[in-house]
């Protein structure tokens, strides 16, 4: 009788790649499922549930990102203050023109990576957002993958 066996990834077997994403003018949420995948690792054939095997991704322009329909006035972000009485909301919009844009997009791939679980915590880690077009990682030469002209839902049509 023959046995087969699928192929476990370990963690001293995983090639990580860095890659770079330019997000101006790209719909979050599309973005967001893409990051998410290079992240936990599910584009690779070599793909483990409970091994760290995605990548680095660099996100510039992360102030310029767009939403579709009314999700910038009608969207809302909840927050606690740890208080009495302490919630504190604010709308998708208020949240790009303010102090911390990047904001936005983070909550969007951390809430579509795994629930609290040590994994996903240490897969966040590599997610690095950046507001300006520059970025401080050039020495790790990264892959740019262009987001933007792979789809034409990638973009909001005006």
């Amino acid at each position: 009788m023959l046995k087969t066996t699928t192929a476990s990834l370990k963690p001293a077997e995983v090639e990580k790649k860095w890659i770079h994403i330019d997000a101006e003018g790209v719909v979050v949420g599309r973005l967001a499922t893409f990051i998410a995948n290079r992240l936990r690792g599910k584009h690779r054939g070599d793909y483990t549930p409970h091994v760290d095997c995605g990548d680095y991704v660099i996100v510039t322009n992360v102030d310029k990102v767009v939403f579709t329909g009314n999700k910038l006035t009608h969207k809302v972000y909840y927050r606690h203050t740890g208080h009495p009485g302490g919630v504190k909301e604010v709308t998708a919009g208020k949240q790009l023109n303010g102090r911390f844009p990047e904001r936005v997009l983070e909550k969007a791939v951390e809430r579509m990576l795994p629930k609290e679980s040590p994994l996903a915590r240490k897969q966040m880690t590599h997610l690095r957002l950046y507001t300006g077009a520059s970025h401080p990682h050039e020495a790790q030469s990264p892959e740019t993958i262009d987001f933007k002209s792979a789809s034409p839902k990638n973009t909001r049509s005006v």
